[in-house]
Protein backbone atom coordinates (compact mmCIF):
# COMPACT_ATOMS: atom_id res chain seq x y z
CA UNK A 1 0.00 0.00 0.00
CA UNK A 2 1.48 3.37 -0.79
CA UNK A 3 0.14 6.24 1.44
CA UNK A 4 0.25 9.98 1.88
CA UNK A 5 -0.88 12.22 4.31
CA UNK A 6 -3.00 14.80 2.59
CA UNK A 7 -3.13 16.82 5.94
CA UNK A 8 -4.03 16.77 9.88
CA UNK A 9 -6.30 18.60 11.22
CA UNK A 10 -5.66 20.03 15.32
CA UNK A 11 -7.72 19.03 18.04
CA UNK A 12 -8.18 19.63 21.94
CA UNK A 13 -9.89 16.44 22.87
CA UNK A 14 -8.29 14.99 25.52
CA UNK A 15 -5.74 11.76 24.23
CA UNK A 16 -7.60 9.23 26.90
CA UNK A 17 -10.99 10.02 25.96
CA UNK A 18 -13.50 7.73 27.31
CA UNK A 19 -17.29 8.91 26.01
CA UNK A 20 -19.01 6.12 24.68
CA UNK A 21 -19.13 7.79 21.18
CA UNK A 22 -15.48 9.38 21.20
CA UNK A 23 -14.14 6.01 22.13
CA UNK A 24 -13.85 2.36 20.28
CA UNK A 25 -16.33 2.12 17.25
CA UNK A 26 -16.73 5.55 16.78
CA UNK A 27 -13.29 7.04 17.95
CA UNK A 28 -12.61 9.89 15.93
CA UNK A 29 -10.30 10.03 12.95
CA UNK A 30 -8.46 13.83 12.24
CA UNK A 31 -5.64 12.95 9.37
CA UNK A 32 -6.40 12.87 5.93
CA UNK A 33 -4.76 10.69 3.50
CA UNK A 34 -4.92 9.11 0.00
CA UNK A 35 -3.78 5.55 -0.84
CA UNK A 36 -3.19 3.78 -3.79
CA UNK A 37 -1.76 -0.23 -4.48
CA UNK A 38 -3.65 -1.02 -2.08
CA UNK A 39 -3.45 -4.27 0.07
CA UNK A 40 -6.47 -6.66 -1.42
CA UNK A 41 -7.26 -9.90 0.15
CA UNK A 42 -8.78 -12.29 -2.42
CA UNK A 43 -9.19 -10.34 -5.97
CA UNK A 44 -10.70 -7.41 -7.37
CA UNK A 45 -13.44 -7.70 -9.47
CA UNK A 46 -12.91 -6.16 -12.69
CA UNK A 47 -16.70 -5.76 -13.64
CA UNK A 48 -16.60 -3.24 -10.33
CA UNK A 49 -16.43 0.11 -11.48
CA UNK A 50 -17.44 3.79 -9.82
CA UNK A 51 -17.31 4.87 -6.32
CA UNK A 52 -18.25 4.05 -2.67
CA UNK A 53 -18.53 7.23 -0.37
CA UNK A 54 -19.61 7.06 3.43
CA UNK A 55 -19.84 9.85 5.76
CA UNK A 56 -19.18 9.78 8.73
CA UNK A 57 -18.44 12.19 12.50
CA UNK A 58 -15.43 13.11 13.74
CA UNK A 59 -15.46 15.76 16.20
CA UNK A 60 -12.24 17.75 16.61
CA UNK A 61 -13.31 19.98 19.75
CA UNK A 62 -15.37 18.67 23.19
CA UNK A 63 -18.33 20.16 23.56
CA UNK A 64 -19.95 23.16 24.93
CA UNK A 65 -21.94 21.15 27.80
CA UNK A 66 -22.46 17.51 26.66
CA UNK A 67 -21.65 15.60 23.33
CA UNK A 68 -23.97 13.72 20.87
CA UNK A 69 -22.35 11.86 18.09
CA UNK A 70 -24.31 13.16 15.58
CA UNK A 71 -22.52 16.50 16.73
CA UNK A 72 -19.05 15.43 15.21
CA UNK A 73 -17.73 17.00 11.66
CA UNK A 74 -18.50 15.16 8.89
CA UNK A 75 -15.53 13.52 7.20
CA UNK A 76 -15.96 11.40 3.88
CA UNK A 77 -14.38 8.29 2.61
CA UNK A 78 -14.11 6.78 -0.43
CA UNK A 79 -12.90 4.28 -2.48
CA UNK A 80 -12.91 4.34 -5.96
CA UNK A 81 -12.96 0.78 -8.45
CA UNK A 82 -11.08 1.32 -12.06
CA UNK A 83 -10.09 -1.31 -13.90
CA UNK A 84 -9.40 -4.17 -11.50
CA UNK A 85 -7.43 -1.46 -9.17
CA UNK A 86 -8.98 0.69 -6.36
CA UNK A 87 -7.77 4.24 -4.69
CA UNK A 88 -9.03 5.67 -1.38
CA UNK A 89 -9.28 9.29 0.14
CA UNK A 90 -10.65 10.86 2.90
CA UNK A 91 -11.30 14.46 3.27
CA UNK A 92 -13.40 16.73 6.32
CA UNK A 93 -15.94 18.30 4.81
CA UNK A 94 -14.92 22.16 5.06
CA UNK A 95 -18.09 23.48 6.37
CA UNK A 96 -18.13 27.10 7.44
CA UNK A 97 -18.91 26.02 10.86
CA UNK A 98 -15.37 23.72 10.44
CA UNK A 99 -12.99 27.20 9.66
CA UNK A 100 -14.95 29.03 12.06
CA UNK A 101 -14.00 26.21 15.05
CA UNK A 102 -10.57 25.71 13.94
CA UNK A 103 -9.61 29.46 13.91
CA UNK A 104 -11.32 29.27 17.86
CA UNK A 105 -9.82 26.35 18.79
CA UNK A 106 -13.17 25.09 20.62
CA UNK A 107 -17.07 24.30 20.03
CA UNK A 108 -19.02 27.38 18.60
CA UNK A 109 -22.38 25.86 18.35
CA UNK A 110 -25.11 24.11 20.72
CA UNK A 111 -25.32 20.15 19.93
CA UNK A 112 -28.22 18.27 19.79
CA UNK A 113 -28.44 17.39 23.30
CA UNK A 114 -27.09 21.26 24.35
CA UNK A 115 -29.35 24.73 25.24
CA UNK A 116 -29.54 26.72 22.21
CA UNK A 117 -28.42 29.58 24.16
CA UNK A 118 -25.13 27.44 25.15
CA UNK A 119 -24.20 28.13 21.50
CA UNK A 120 -21.31 30.84 21.28
CA UNK A 121 -21.45 31.78 17.40
CA UNK A 122 -24.39 33.17 15.40
CA UNK A 123 -27.49 30.76 14.07
CA UNK A 124 -26.68 28.98 10.71
CA UNK A 125 -29.69 27.83 8.69
CA UNK A 126 -30.96 24.87 9.05
CA UNK A 127 -34.34 23.78 11.15
CA UNK A 128 -32.94 23.79 14.57
CA UNK A 129 -31.32 27.41 15.76
CA UNK A 130 -28.31 27.64 17.46
CA UNK A 131 -26.61 24.40 15.68
CA UNK A 132 -23.75 24.03 13.52
CA UNK A 133 -24.43 22.52 9.84
CA UNK A 134 -21.82 19.93 10.36
CA UNK A 135 -22.91 18.35 6.60
CA UNK A 136 -22.17 14.89 8.39
CA UNK A 137 -25.38 12.74 7.70
CA UNK A 138 -25.70 12.26 4.25
CA UNK A 139 -24.16 12.16 0.58
CA UNK A 140 -24.95 11.52 -2.68
CA UNK A 141 -23.66 12.10 -6.01
CA UNK A 142 -25.11 14.02 -8.29
CA UNK A 143 -24.19 15.89 -11.50
CA UNK A 144 -21.03 13.97 -11.07
CA UNK A 145 -20.55 15.65 -7.79
CA UNK A 146 -20.95 14.48 -4.55
CA UNK A 147 -23.14 16.74 -2.17
CA UNK A 148 -22.75 16.53 1.88
CA UNK A 149 -25.66 17.15 3.75
CA UNK A 150 -26.56 17.70 7.77
CA UNK A 151 -29.66 16.17 9.28
CA UNK A 152 -31.16 19.43 10.42
CA UNK A 153 -31.43 20.67 7.49
CA UNK A 154 -28.26 23.65 5.96
CA UNK A 155 -26.42 23.64 2.43
CA UNK A 156 -25.15 21.03 0.43
CA UNK A 157 -21.38 20.85 0.38
CA UNK A 158 -19.67 19.95 -2.74
CA UNK A 159 -16.77 17.52 -2.95
CA UNK A 160 -14.74 15.57 -6.07
CA UNK A 161 -16.32 11.85 -5.28
CA UNK A 162 -12.98 10.38 -6.38
CA UNK A 163 -10.40 12.39 -5.10
CA UNK A 164 -12.73 14.30 -2.07
CA UNK A 165 -11.68 17.83 -3.46
CA UNK A 166 -13.58 20.49 -1.93
CA UNK A 167 -15.73 22.23 -4.61
CA UNK A 168 -17.44 24.90 -2.70
CA UNK A 169 -21.35 24.95 -2.00
CA UNK A 170 -24.04 24.24 -4.32
CA UNK A 171 -26.31 26.86 -5.52
CA UNK A 172 -27.85 25.77 -7.93
CA UNK A 173 -27.31 29.19 -10.09
CA UNK A 174 -28.71 30.89 -6.85
CA UNK A 175 -31.69 29.35 -6.58
CA UNK A 176 -30.86 27.14 -3.26
CA UNK A 177 -33.46 28.05 -0.65
CA UNK A 178 -32.84 29.71 2.50
CA UNK A 179 -34.03 27.02 4.74
CA UNK A 180 -31.24 24.95 3.25
CA UNK A 181 -31.79 20.94 2.65
CA UNK A 182 -32.61 18.50 4.45
CA UNK A 183 -30.06 14.76 4.32
CA UNK A 184 -31.75 12.59 2.40
CA UNK A 185 -32.27 14.09 -0.76
CA UNK A 186 -32.93 11.32 -3.26
CA UNK A 187 -31.11 10.70 -7.01
CA UNK A 188 -33.30 9.53 -9.67
CA UNK A 189 -31.43 7.29 -11.67
CA UNK A 190 -33.43 6.82 -13.98
CA UNK A 191 -33.86 10.66 -14.73
CA UNK A 192 -30.97 12.21 -13.68
CA UNK A 193 -33.46 14.12 -11.18
CA UNK A 194 -32.49 15.11 -7.45
CA UNK A 195 -35.37 15.50 -5.19
CA UNK A 196 -35.49 17.24 -2.15
CA UNK A 197 -37.43 18.41 1.20
CA UNK A 198 -36.49 20.58 3.62
CA UNK A 199 -38.40 21.42 7.08
CA UNK A 200 -38.60 24.08 10.33
CA UNK A 201 -40.07 26.11 12.82
CA UNK A 202 -42.28 28.00 11.12
CA UNK A 203 -45.11 28.35 8.63
CA UNK A 204 -45.62 26.25 5.63
CA UNK A 205 -43.26 24.17 7.86
CA UNK A 206 -42.32 22.12 4.75
CA UNK A 207 -41.02 22.62 0.91
CA UNK A 208 -40.42 20.04 -1.46
CA UNK A 209 -38.37 20.06 -4.44
CA UNK A 210 -36.98 19.26 -8.03
CA UNK A 211 -33.82 19.67 -9.53
CA UNK A 212 -33.11 18.52 -12.88
CA UNK A 213 -30.01 16.57 -14.52
CA UNK A 214 -28.28 19.72 -15.44
CA UNK A 215 -28.76 21.68 -11.89
CA UNK A 216 -32.01 23.93 -12.50
CA UNK A 217 -34.24 24.35 -9.61
CA UNK A 218 -37.28 23.37 -11.65
CA UNK A 219 -39.73 22.86 -8.32
CA UNK A 220 -39.85 24.57 -5.18
CA UNK A 221 -43.41 24.66 -3.35
CA UNK A 222 -44.80 24.75 0.55
CA UNK A 223 -46.20 21.51 2.24
CA UNK A 224 -48.63 22.67 4.75
CA UNK A 225 -48.15 21.20 7.75
CA UNK A 226 -50.21 21.25 11.54
CA UNK A 227 -46.91 22.52 13.09
CA UNK A 228 -43.15 22.04 13.42
CA UNK A 229 -42.28 18.48 12.24
CA UNK A 230 -38.99 16.19 12.29
CA UNK A 231 -39.04 14.44 9.36
CA UNK A 232 -35.79 12.64 8.11
CA UNK A 233 -35.95 10.77 4.60
CA UNK A 234 -38.31 10.86 1.70
CA UNK A 235 -39.36 8.75 -1.04
CA UNK A 236 -40.56 8.94 -4.40
CA UNK A 237 -42.13 6.93 -7.24
CA UNK A 238 -41.74 7.26 -11.43
CA UNK A 239 -44.47 9.74 -10.83
CA UNK A 240 -44.61 10.74 -6.96
CA UNK A 241 -42.77 12.05 -4.26
CA UNK A 242 -43.66 11.00 -0.51
CA UNK A 243 -43.22 13.07 2.27
CA UNK A 244 -44.25 12.10 6.03
CA UNK A 245 -45.59 13.90 8.89
CA UNK A 246 -44.65 11.09 12.05
CA UNK A 247 -45.96 12.38 15.08
CA UNK A 248 -42.57 12.46 17.21
CA UNK A 249 -41.84 15.84 17.26
CA UNK A 250 -40.48 18.92 19.51
CA UNK A 251 -43.15 19.47 22.12
CA UNK A 252 -44.38 22.78 21.57
CA UNK A 253 -44.57 23.82 25.08
CA UNK A 254 -40.68 23.08 25.20
CA UNK A 255 -39.93 24.74 22.08
CA UNK A 256 -41.60 27.97 23.36
CA UNK A 257 -39.64 27.75 26.28
CA UNK A 258 -36.13 27.54 24.31
CA UNK A 259 -35.75 23.99 24.76
CA UNK A 260 -35.76 21.20 21.79
CA UNK A 261 -37.00 17.97 23.21
CA UNK A 262 -39.07 15.37 20.80
CA UNK A 263 -41.87 13.66 21.96
CA UNK A 264 -44.03 10.75 20.33
CA UNK A 265 -47.60 11.10 20.13
CA UNK A 266 -49.19 8.28 20.35
CA UNK A 267 -52.78 9.24 19.96
CA UNK A 268 -51.92 10.94 16.40
CA UNK A 269 -51.89 9.45 12.85
CA UNK A 270 -48.48 8.90 10.53
CA UNK A 271 -49.57 11.33 7.80
CA UNK A 272 -48.27 10.80 4.11
CA UNK A 273 -48.23 13.41 1.50
CA UNK A 274 -48.46 12.24 -1.89
CA UNK A 275 -47.10 14.95 -4.35
CA UNK A 276 -47.19 14.78 -8.43
CA UNK A 277 -43.34 14.90 -9.44
CA UNK A 278 -43.17 18.37 -11.35
CA UNK A 279 -45.45 20.02 -8.18
CA UNK A 280 -49.11 20.21 -7.47
CA UNK A 281 -51.77 19.35 -4.78
CA UNK A 282 -50.67 17.62 -1.93
CA UNK A 283 -52.85 14.43 -1.09
CA UNK A 284 -52.75 13.03 2.53
CA UNK A 285 -52.93 9.46 3.68
CA UNK A 286 -53.07 8.37 7.23
CA UNK A 287 -51.70 5.03 8.94
CA UNK A 288 -50.82 3.74 12.35
CA UNK A 289 -48.64 6.36 14.34
CA UNK A 290 -44.79 5.40 14.24
CA UNK A 291 -41.68 7.18 13.23
CA UNK A 292 -39.69 6.10 10.48
CA UNK A 293 -36.16 7.04 10.42
CA UNK A 294 -35.38 4.83 7.11
CA UNK A 295 -37.42 4.33 3.79
CA UNK A 296 -36.72 1.57 1.56
CA UNK A 297 -38.41 2.27 -2.16
CA UNK A 298 -41.80 2.71 -3.09
CA UNK A 299 -43.05 2.41 -6.72
CA UNK A 300 -46.49 2.39 -8.27
CA UNK A 301 -48.95 -0.68 -8.96
CA UNK A 302 -52.25 -1.07 -10.47
CA UNK A 303 -54.69 -3.02 -8.68
CA UNK A 304 -56.95 -5.43 -10.13
CA UNK A 305 -59.82 -2.49 -10.21
CA UNK A 306 -57.61 -0.38 -12.42
CA UNK A 307 -56.72 1.79 -9.50
CA UNK A 308 -53.08 3.20 -8.89
CA UNK A 309 -51.84 2.05 -5.61
CA UNK A 310 -48.07 3.68 -3.99
CA UNK A 311 -46.73 0.59 -2.78
CA UNK A 312 -44.21 2.15 0.26
CA UNK A 313 -41.51 -0.05 2.33
CA UNK A 314 -39.84 1.03 5.15
CA UNK A 315 -38.69 0.70 8.88
CA UNK A 316 -41.72 1.01 11.14
CA UNK A 317 -40.60 1.53 14.91
CA UNK A 318 -42.82 -0.54 17.05
CA UNK A 319 -41.25 1.54 20.37
CA UNK A 320 -40.24 5.32 18.69
CA UNK A 321 -39.63 6.54 22.23
CA UNK A 322 -38.03 3.67 24.85
CA UNK A 323 -38.57 4.75 28.36
CA UNK A 324 -35.71 5.99 30.46
CA UNK A 325 -34.26 3.52 32.61
CA UNK A 326 -34.12 4.78 36.42
CA UNK A 327 -30.78 3.38 36.95
CA UNK A 328 -29.18 4.47 33.96
CA UNK A 329 -27.17 7.85 33.62
CA UNK A 330 -28.24 10.80 31.97
CA UNK A 331 -26.16 10.35 29.33
CA UNK A 332 -26.64 6.61 28.81
CA UNK A 333 -30.87 7.70 28.79
CA UNK A 334 -30.09 10.56 26.19
CA UNK A 335 -28.51 7.78 24.02
CA UNK A 336 -31.52 5.04 24.02
CA UNK A 337 -32.90 6.56 21.07
CA UNK A 338 -29.92 5.60 19.04
CA UNK A 339 -30.37 2.35 20.01
CA UNK A 340 -32.33 0.55 17.02
CA UNK A 341 -33.17 -2.55 18.95
CA UNK A 342 -35.01 -0.55 21.49
CA UNK A 343 -37.30 1.05 19.34
CA UNK A 344 -37.51 -2.31 17.66
CA UNK A 345 -37.33 -1.36 14.14
CA UNK A 346 -38.35 -3.78 10.79
CA UNK A 347 -39.40 -3.55 7.56
CA UNK A 348 -42.86 -2.17 7.09
CA UNK A 349 -44.96 -1.74 3.88
CA UNK A 350 -47.57 0.29 3.17
CA UNK A 351 -50.00 1.08 0.45
CA UNK A 352 -52.10 4.38 -0.38
CA UNK A 353 -54.76 3.38 -2.79
CA UNK A 354 -54.85 6.85 -5.31
CA UNK A 355 -58.73 6.33 -6.19
CA UNK A 356 -60.31 5.31 -3.04
CA UNK A 357 -57.69 7.02 -0.13
CA UNK A 358 -57.01 3.78 1.87
CA UNK A 359 -54.11 2.98 3.76
CA UNK A 360 -53.21 -0.89 4.15
CA UNK A 361 -50.34 -1.35 6.38
CA UNK A 362 -48.28 -4.16 7.71
CA UNK A 363 -45.02 -5.79 8.60
CA UNK A 364 -42.94 -7.27 5.78
CA UNK A 365 -41.18 -9.52 8.61
CA UNK A 366 -40.50 -9.17 12.04
CA UNK A 367 -36.16 -9.02 12.07
CA UNK A 368 -35.38 -5.88 13.49
CA UNK A 369 -33.07 -4.05 10.44
CA UNK A 370 -32.44 -0.55 9.42
CA UNK A 371 -30.56 1.12 7.19
CA UNK A 372 -32.12 -0.33 4.03
CA UNK A 373 -30.11 0.12 0.53
CA UNK A 374 -31.25 -0.97 -3.39
CA UNK A 375 -29.63 -1.21 -6.51
CA UNK A 376 -30.43 2.25 -7.23
CA UNK A 377 -31.24 1.65 -10.86
CA UNK A 378 -34.84 0.08 -9.13
CA UNK A 379 -35.32 3.19 -7.37
CA UNK A 380 -38.93 4.68 -7.72
CA UNK A 381 -39.63 1.01 -9.54
CA UNK A 382 -41.04 -2.25 -8.29
CA UNK A 383 -38.17 -4.18 -6.63
CA UNK A 384 -37.56 -7.08 -5.30
CA UNK A 385 -34.27 -6.82 -2.71
CA UNK A 386 -33.00 -4.47 -0.06
CA UNK A 387 -29.17 -4.93 1.39
CA UNK A 388 -30.10 -3.66 5.38
CA UNK A 389 -28.17 -3.12 8.47
CA UNK A 390 -28.34 -5.80 11.04
CA UNK A 391 -27.78 -3.39 14.59
CA UNK A 392 -25.91 -3.75 17.13
CA UNK A 393 -27.76 -4.19 20.64
CA UNK A 394 -27.77 -1.28 23.04
CA UNK A 395 -25.93 1.57 21.22
CA UNK A 396 -25.71 2.32 17.30
CA UNK A 397 -23.90 0.30 15.19
CA UNK A 398 -23.67 -2.25 12.64
CA UNK A 399 -22.85 -5.57 13.13
CA UNK A 400 -23.62 -7.36 9.93
CA UNK A 401 -25.63 -7.22 6.69
CA UNK A 402 -29.26 -8.79 5.63
CA UNK A 403 -30.49 -9.06 1.88
CA UNK A 404 -33.73 -9.30 2.47
CA UNK A 405 -36.12 -11.07 -0.62
CA UNK A 406 -39.19 -8.53 -0.07
CA UNK A 407 -40.83 -10.70 -2.52
CA UNK A 408 -40.72 -13.74 -0.74
CA UNK A 409 -39.52 -12.74 2.98
CA UNK A 410 -36.55 -14.86 2.94
CA UNK A 411 -33.51 -12.76 5.18
CA UNK A 412 -29.88 -14.16 4.37
CA UNK A 413 -27.28 -12.84 6.42
CA UNK A 414 -23.43 -11.99 6.46
CA UNK A 415 -22.21 -11.42 10.14
CA UNK A 416 -19.21 -10.07 11.18
CA UNK A 417 -17.06 -11.48 13.82
CA UNK A 418 -17.34 -9.92 17.11
CA UNK A 419 -15.63 -6.36 17.57
CA UNK A 420 -16.14 -5.39 13.69
CA UNK A 421 -18.80 -3.77 12.60
CA UNK A 422 -19.99 -2.62 9.43
CA UNK A 423 -20.80 0.70 7.17
CA UNK A 424 -24.15 1.41 5.11
CA UNK A 425 -23.63 -0.78 2.58
CA UNK A 426 -24.50 0.16 -0.95
CA UNK A 427 -25.61 -2.46 -3.95
CA UNK A 428 -22.82 -1.92 -7.14
CA UNK A 429 -24.23 -3.59 -10.13
CA UNK A 430 -21.42 -4.86 -12.28
CA UNK A 431 -20.82 -3.44 -15.78
CA UNK A 432 -23.11 -4.76 -17.68
CA UNK A 433 -25.83 -6.06 -15.13
CA UNK A 434 -28.71 -7.92 -16.48
CA UNK A 435 -30.59 -8.62 -13.32
CA UNK A 436 -31.33 -6.52 -9.72
CA UNK A 437 -29.13 -9.00 -7.33
CA UNK A 438 -26.03 -8.93 -10.24
CA UNK A 439 -23.75 -7.24 -8.65
CA UNK A 440 -21.49 -6.45 -5.54
CA UNK A 441 -22.20 -5.37 -2.10
CA UNK A 442 -19.08 -2.60 -0.63
CA UNK A 443 -18.79 -1.57 2.55
CA UNK A 444 -16.52 -0.18 5.00
CA UNK A 445 -15.74 -2.48 8.37
CA UNK A 446 -14.62 -0.66 12.04
CA UNK A 447 -12.20 -3.48 13.36
CA UNK A 448 -11.38 -2.99 17.04
CA UNK A 449 -9.67 -5.95 17.74
CA UNK A 450 -7.42 -5.41 15.15
CA UNK A 451 -7.38 -1.40 15.46
CA UNK A 452 -8.25 -1.23 11.77
CA UNK A 453 -10.61 -0.56 8.71
CA UNK A 454 -10.70 -2.71 5.50
CA UNK A 455 -13.24 -2.64 2.35
CA UNK A 456 -15.13 -5.65 2.23
CA UNK A 457 -16.83 -6.74 -1.43
CA UNK A 458 -19.40 -8.85 -1.41
CA UNK A 459 -21.49 -11.05 -4.11
CA UNK A 460 -24.69 -9.40 -3.82
CA UNK A 461 -26.28 -12.52 -5.11
CA UNK A 462 -24.98 -14.19 -2.29
CA UNK A 463 -23.57 -12.28 0.79
CA UNK A 464 -23.22 -15.28 2.92
CA UNK A 465 -20.35 -16.33 1.19
CA UNK A 466 -17.84 -14.20 2.51
CA UNK A 467 -15.87 -11.88 0.66
CA UNK A 468 -14.91 -11.72 -2.93
CA UNK A 469 -12.07 -9.26 -1.49
CA UNK A 470 -11.22 -7.35 1.23
CA UNK A 471 -9.00 -4.07 1.02
CA UNK A 472 -6.74 -2.42 3.68
CA UNK A 473 -7.57 1.17 4.29
CA UNK A 474 -4.49 3.14 6.36
CA UNK A 475 -6.05 4.17 9.25
CA UNK A 476 -9.03 2.67 11.33
CA UNK A 477 -12.01 4.95 10.59
CA UNK A 478 -14.80 6.22 13.00
CA UNK A 479 -18.51 4.73 13.10
CA UNK A 480 -20.92 7.26 10.96
CA UNK A 481 -24.32 7.28 9.01
CA UNK A 482 -25.12 7.11 5.03
CA UNK A 483 -23.06 5.96 2.23
CA UNK A 484 -23.70 6.13 -1.71
CA UNK A 485 -22.42 4.18 -4.88
CA UNK A 486 -22.26 6.06 -8.07
CA UNK A 487 -21.41 4.19 -11.22
CA UNK A 488 -18.31 5.48 -13.12
CA UNK A 489 -20.97 6.35 -15.92
CA UNK A 490 -22.37 8.90 -13.83
CA UNK A 491 -18.52 10.25 -12.61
Amino acid sequence: MKVQVHDTLPHTLPEDDAHPYRSGAWRPQHVEYDAWDLNVEGELPGDLNGVYIRNTENPLHPPIERYHPFDGDGMLHSISFEGGEARYANRFVKTDGLIEELDSQESLWAGVAELPASAKAPHQIGARPQMKDAASTDVVVHQGRALASFYMCGDLYRLDPRTLATAGKEDWGGALPADGVSAHPKVDENTGELLFFNYGTEWPYMHYGEVSPTGELTTYQDVELPGSRLPHDMAFTENYAIVNDCPMFWDEEAMAAGLYAPRFHRDMATRFGVIPRGGGDVRWFEADPTYVLHWINAYEETTATGATEIVLDGFFQQNPSPKPRPEATLEENLYRHLDLHSMRSIPYRWRFNLETGQTIEGPLHDEILEFGMINGKYGGRPYRYSYDALPADGWFGFHGIAKHDVQSGEITTYRLPEGVYASETVMAPRDGSAAENDGYLVTFTIDLPNDRSQCVILDAANPAAGPVATISLPERMSSGTHAFWADATTL
